[in-house]
């Protein structure tokens, strides 16, 4: 639970949670460099030759993009949805009017880019792309999409014009999408976003013509993606990369020079999620103001603070929510090369409402002591001016090594709750996990715990305390669960393909027999559905058995069994 940054965020300031919300001088196409890891297969331009039907290339990446301008009757109303078959709720466009301009008081000027996230309405009929979920399972927990919300990222331009009766051009072009891919629809937007202010409609049309062309967003694979004259390559990360890898995909390999932009990372802004490879399983909004539709639901007193991370830029939550137990305070950023001063961590009751300096308010005890080291090496950077993306790079490294060595004795502890493969009987149910046992684990931290690899001292037992009453250890425990489940379901799949059934069927009676290829075609449709990890001959053993046990059957109780289901 969390408030963020209170400050303004203007022109050369960080939007919510670390986002580029300065701003852009730039307009060229940039020269960023490179994508994920190792490339695999290059997934070319194939919308067409996939038999998609039209707009759903589209879909695959955004739900729609909206247009949203400052009407002086109406206030900030939704102009152009497009395609223009998009549904959007009421309070769905309401949330979208009011989350695509930065609050009034921020006096942001000229060209500004953040993102928002809020929550779909109830009773929507959610879409289902087979092919995407199929997608999904290959991707790293913290970019799977949450069915629940979606994202806006925003391009917000705001310049004087004397034509206007207001005295401003104001408008934000906004895309809505299901995915957590933040940087990656930042540059999409800065390259097409200051044209289309100059052209209008027919631009923003041609643009989405381009997305609908686009390879599906499939994990591990290098997608080249045309859009406006610009091609960008990108890879999304999977689940099977190593944790903390980006090697570089340089400009010049062969057969590359038509690419404008390489992305180096589909998801990382300047300062990376600080638990990956964990999850963040509450609710965040990296930009939220009064006027959203949970406003009341997260401003009330009436109860606790709920789980929740907010971005706000308006001073009025500075003091409805000042009893929250941790408020981080952004100020302007600093010129370049200018050294930072140090922020410490400072207890809650010392924040003032509305003139307190940046830094951290809180009214907890940090669990471990303060690292010197990694703060030495950061402001070694700045002094010798090392450029903003490698201290991201150090500092995002930093994190994911000291998470690791916090996770690896919780995933030593719950590995040894998995049944022994030889206890798993091909004619028994598959074996149920053991029961996570939270002093049980705590006794392994003795022997088996950070110590082993992390150089931080202090208290990481009160710390894993803390941490297993929490949402984020539910939901890793829960994702862990289940994916050891499928495990054993797999292994019992191949435990059953190991028997001799059609041996089995001539000792048992018919109904048996029948019971049994019931059973096994709902195997095979369980391990499709939930994609499990299974060999691909596992299954194709398993339909033979199917196929034998069936042929051995007399000949109307054949044509039922091939007729149900799918062998």
């Amino acid at each position: 639970m969390a408030l963020r940054g209170l400050a303004g965020s203007g022109p050369g300031s960080r939007g919510p949670l670390g986002q580029a919300g300065a701003a852009d001088e730039e307009r060229e196409a940039p020269a960023v460099v490179a994508a994920g890891d190792a490339p695999e297969d290059v997934e070319e331009d194939e919308g067409r030759s996939r038999g998609l039907l039209r707009w759903d290339g589209f879909s695959a990446w955004l739900h729609c993009v909206c247009v949203v301008g400052f009407d002086l009757e109406l206030g900030q109303a939704v102009e152009v949805i497009y395609p223009q078959h998009s549904k959007l709720t009421d309070k769905e466009k309401t949330n979208i009017c009011y989350l695509s301009f930065p609050d009034s008081n921020s006096g942001c000027l000229g060209d500004t880019q953040f993102c928002f996230r809020f929550r779909q309405s109830s009773g929507r009929r959610v879409s289902l792309h087979c092919l995407l979920d199929q997608f999904e399972k290959d991707l790293p927990v913290y970019l799977k999409k949450d069915p629940a919300y979606f994202y806006g990222y925003v391009y917000f331009r705001q310049v004087r014009d004397k034509t206007l009766k207001r005295g401003y051009f104001q408008k934000s072009l906004v895309l809505i999408s299901k995915l957590p891919y933040i940087h990656f629809f930042h540059t999409v937007l800065k390259q097409i976003a200051p044209e289309y202010f100059e052209k209008n409609e027919p631009y923003l049309e041609a643009a989405c013509n381009d997305v609908d062309r686009w390879p599906a967003p499939m994990p591990g694979k290098t997608l080249h993606l045309p859009i406006m004259g610009v091609v960008m390559k990108v890879r999304i990360p999977t689940c099977h990369d190593k944790p903390g890898t980006t090697q570089i995909v340089q400009l010049t390999q062969q057969g590359d020079t038509h690419i404008s932009v390489i992305l180096p990372t589909v998801h990382e802004v300047d300062l990376f999620s600080c638990i990956s490879p964990l999850k963040y399983f509450s609710d965040f909004r990296p930009y939220f103001t009064i006027h959203d539709s949970e406003f009341k639901e997260y401003t009330t007193r009436t109860q606790a603070p709920p789980s929740v991370i907010l971005g706000v830029t308006n001073p009025f939550f500075a003091k409805t929510l000042q009893h929250w137990p941790h408020i981080i305070r952004i100020g302007d950023l600093k010129p370049a090369g200018e050294i930072p001063k140090q922020v410490k961590v400072k207890k809650l009751k010392n924040l003032k409402t509305l003139d307190s300096k940046p830094g951290v308010y809180t009214s907890y005890k940090p669990y471990l002591n303060r690292d010197e080291e990694i703060m030495k090496q950061l402001q070694k950077g700045v002094q010798q001016k090392r450029p903003s993306e490698a201290q991201s790079v150090i500092l995002r490294r930093y994190f994911l090594e000291l998470t690791q060595s916090f996770i690896i004795p919780l995933e030593r502890y719950v590995a040894s709750l998995m049944p022994l493969q030889k206890s798993i009987s091909p004619w028994k149910s598959p074996p149920q996990l053991r029961q996570f046992l939270p002093g049980e684990f705590m006794k392994t931290l003795e022997k088996t715990g950070p110590q082993l690899t992390s150089r931080i001292k202090g208290d990481w037992i009160g710390l894993y305390r803390h941490f297993l009453k929490s949402p984020n250890f539910d939901g890793w425990f829960k994702t862990r669960r289940k994916e050891m489940t499928q495990k054993l379901e797999a292994l019992h799949l191949e435990a059953l393909c190991e028997e001799d059934l059609l041996h089995w069927t001539q000792k048992h009676t018919e109904v048996e027999t029948v019971d049994l290829v019931l059973k096994l075609k709902n195997k095979l449709l369980q391990a499709d559905r939930e994609h499990l990890p299974v060999k691909p001959d596992t299954m194709e053993k398993l339909r033979t058995h199917i196929d034998a046990i069936i042929l051995a059957l007399p000949e109307d109780l054949q044509g039922i069994l091939l007729k149900t289901g799918m062998t």
